[in-house]
């Protein structure tokens, strides 16, 4: 299925919930140092794919590679040890933070690297000061979760992330539950990753972003791909009709 480079590899991927079917055959790929981001009006299952690459989700069909490794195959899942494997290779960046309240800042960042990569306390706390340092948290490292506004909150899950070395980050629309000024600060972060040719696929309803991080862009609605293409082409040169209905509503001046 996959190429040498290809990070995320997903075919007739399906997914429906009893009997109302949510992914209807959606087939993409991500290679190394490409960023995909994914548009699309609510409900259309833009963030149930990220689901199903991340194992929060079961898929009801198709196949799921992550680095090459087979995470699922036409429906059927790999061994406990092969999908745990798999889970290390990606982080998930979730719109509502999902920090521990009953931690701080660093020991959100301490504590996975401490229990998944079975690191020492010293080195994982290492890590997690370099990360802190690097999104502008450097001050703030023993305050919790609710000194912090949304903004900086949604850094330190970011830094949670990069913590434990993925190969991929996935981002479900990590702008959505912050005020729109503190938006901004949020797509700095993920746009300094792009530069720096972090692989990442991103949900998102924030459209000149997209246009302007991506390397390819999905647009979907009712379940499946309804264009696909590279930023300029969707954004600005939509085919379909439906595409451009749904960009009409936003602004990407």
């Amino acid at each position: 299925m996959s190429g040498t480079d290809e990070i995320i590899g997903v075919r007739n991927l399906k997914k429906s919930f009893g009997k109302t079917e949510i992914l209807k055959d959606i087939s993409f790929s991500v290679k190394k140092g490409q960023v995909l981001s994914i548009i699309g009006p609510s409900g259309s299952g833009k963030s149930t794919i990220l689901r199903c690459v991340s194992q929060l989700e079961s898929v009801s069909g198709g196949s799921i590679e992550i680095c090459g490794l087979p995470l699922v195959a036409d429906g059927v899942y790999s061994d406990k040890s092969l999908r745990h494997e798999i889970t290390l290779k990606s982080g998930l960046v979730f719109q509502n933070f999902n920090l521990f309240p009953h931690y701080s800042v660093l020991q959100n960042v301490v504590e996975p690297q401490v229990r998944v990569l079975r690191k020492s306390r010293e080195e994982a706390t290492e890590k997690a000061e370099e990360l802190l340092r690097r999104i502008g948290l450097g001050e703030r490292m023993k305050n919790y979760p609710c000194e912090l506004s949304g903004g900086q909150q949604q850094r330190v899950s970011i830094a949670r992330a990069l913590a434990l070395n993925p190969e991929v980050l996935l981002f479900d629309e990590p702008t959505s539950a912050l005020d729109p000024e503190l938006t901004g600060e949020i797509l700095a972060v993920i746009k300094e990753l792009a530069s720096e040719k972090m692989t990442m696929v991103v949900v998102t309803h924030e459209m000149s972003f997209a246009r302007d991080i991506s390397t390819e862009i999905i647009f979907m609605d009712g379940g499946v791909i309804v264009e696909q293409g590279k930023p300029d082409d969707v954004i600005n040169h939509p085919k379909t009709e439906r595409t451009k209905a749904f960009l009409s509503r936003f602004s990407t001046v």
